[in-house]
């Protein structure tokens, strides 16, 4: 049963202390302003325990945020290949609102965080989603696995509004500068890395970080076993870069698997950082990132009448999403396909 204390403190102000109490529960207690409320409360506190759907805010209370984090790392960032940024994000969370409850992790203090978040460290739009994204993933758990909160806050934490995907693409002449730059470069690396990104489109961690077990060069075919949306996926290798790495299979390393190894380190990727900014300074090119040849072979695959399905397969995205900031690049294939739409349904009746 419930009981209510009134309660006045020195400057005259009335609160009402509810105490619910009921045999082989914990007692649960909640201060309230208003009579009206704390009546109310106890009455929904009370019909929750008898039907049995207190349990989980009981639950909440018992546990603080950063308790949550602490297991969510232990059980699920070993093997996670973002763990080292969900551990940074997560050091945030912990800072911010580690001392609270559960139960008192309310949209509200989540919103406040994001904001202050952004204005303190200047972060785009992106980067505070990741941030968002982390909790997120913490207290899905916490409802979904642990049952320690019977509904994850996030619901009513809005995503950031995130700005237009940066579409930055090398003209011909753009490509022709930098290919020549990057065969004129002292790296022996560079130039066959660089035409490997532009011709498959593959990202940067996929096409530096690759090995020789994962190519097929009678099939002419680099098979990608983990990428970053999980599946599968091959890169196909054509023209001079096949021929390039047949060359190179010839000469490879044998302390080391990688195609491209460092010097240093045969165990890890040669770091081409330095060697790309002077190739890009001696062809003349700015404001592109090595991200951008990915772009530019999405961009020459649209232009060249692929569509946006077969985007979405030659670059591993699971949802046309990301491929629809190409749409615009071919226009003309789209065009075709709806004049031969027409044709068909309309047949002879010009």
């Amino acid at each position: 049963m419930a009981a209510i204390e009134k309660r006045t403190t020195s400057d005259g102000t009335t609160s009402y202390r509810v105490k619910v109490r009921l045999r082989g529960h914990p007692v649960e207690s909640a201060t309230f302003a208003s009579l009206t409320k704390a009546k109310q409360w106890a009455t929904q506190t009370e019909a929750a325990i008898r039907e049995g759907r207190h349990f989980k805010t009981s639950e909440a209370k018992r546990h603080t945020l950063a308790e949550a984090i602490e297991r969510y790392e232990r059980e699920n960032l070993p093997g996670m290949k973002s763990a080292q940024h969900r551990r940074i994000y997560n050091a945030f969370w912990v800072e911010k609102l580690g001392a609270y409850t559960l139960a008192d992790i309310t949209p509200a203090a989540i919103n406040d965080a994001l904001r202050e978040l952004a204005t303190e460290r200047q972060l785009g739009p992106q980067s505070v989603a990741h941030y968002r994204q982390a909790l997120s993933s913490v207290l899905t758990q916490a409802v979904n696995t642990w049952q320690w909160v019977e509904q994850s806050p996030m619901h009513r934490v809005p995503k950031p509004s995130l700005p237009r995907g940066r579409v930055r693409y090398l003209s011909d002449d753009e490509r022709e500068r930098l290919l020549s730059a990057c065969k004129e470069s002292a790296n022996a690396d560079l130039y066959l890395a660089v035409l490997l990104a532009l011709t498959t489109g593959g990202r940067q961690a996929e096409t530096m970080g690759a090995s020789w077990s994962q190519i097929d060069l009678s099939r002419g075919t680099l098979q990608l076993e983990e990428t970053k949306n999980g599946s599968r996926r091959a890169l196909y290798l054509v023209g001079p870069v096949l021929a390039l790495l047949k060359e190179r299979a010839k000469v490879r390393r044998l302390d080391t698997g990688l195609l491209f190894p460092s010097r240093v380190n045969p165990k890890q990727p040669v770091d081409l950082r330095t060697p790309w900014e002077n190739a890009l300074k001696a062809a003349g090119i700015e404001g592109f990132h090595w991200h951008d040849l990915r772009h530019t072979f999405a961009s020459m695959a649209a232009m060249n009448g692929a569509s946006l399905p077969e985007l979405a397969a030659l670059l591993g995205h699971k949802t046309m999403q990301m491929v629809q900031r190409y749409a615009h690049l071919s226009p003309a294939h789209t065009a075709k396909i709806a004049e031969r739409v027409a044709s068909k349904m309309m047949g002879g009746m010009a």
